[in-house]
């Protein structure tokens, strides 16, 4: 016999010597089956949509991904290869961009962007000035594209947390 066998007798012989007598079995039944949800009932539903934007520059190629969320929580994946050379900066420019022009055509009105994009992030919020030329036309166009929302925020994600955005990106370079 194996060890796991003599084991699993010597439970087995435990159990039938030591019987419970008043052994009752357990009610699985839920009483409450009306209760759908752990939470607060004071919870607003919301109408803020959610963006996240990544841009991939390597040595296959660039590409843009943003992933806009909608409030009941479908996504909307956004994969473009772009068919010129630019820096890092521009891409992650164009995958913003793309995404808020998406957003634009589909009507929403409040929304919360995440990048993992320091630099766009706070050249936007206009913490940080931007001094490269290339950029300038990018962040003019943006700061236009915003006004087009009743309600907008930028918020600076680390990488890790904009995996979704970054894989959509790097896969459509990889295509």
């Amino acid at each position: 016999m194996t060890r796991k066998a003599v084991k699993g007798s010597v439970i087995a012989d435990l159990l039938a010597e030591n019987l419970i007598q008043d052994y009752e079995a357990l009610d699985f039944e839920f009483p409450d089956k009306h209760v759908n949800e752990v939470g607060s009932e004071d919870k607003e539903p919301t109408d803020v949509w959610e963006m996240y934007f990544d841009g991939a520059v390597n040595l296959s190629g660039n590409g843009i991904g943003a992933v806009l969320v909608s409030p009941d929580r479908k996504y909307f994946p956004i994969a473009i290869k772009l068919r010129f050379d630019c820096t890092n900066n521009v891409a992650e420019y164009e995958a913003c961009v793309m995404g808020l022009q998406t957003a634009i055509e589909m009507k929403v009105r409040k929304l919360e962007v995440y990048g993992d994009s320091a630099l766009i992030i706070y050249q936007v919020k206009g913490e940080w000035q931007t001094k490269d030329p290339k950029l300038i036309p990018y962040q003019k166009y943006l700061l236009k594209l915003i006004k087009k929302f009743e309600e907008i925020s930028f918020t600076h994600l680390i990488r890790d947390k904009n995996q979704f955005a970054d894989a959509l990106a790097t896969m459509v370079v990889m295509a």
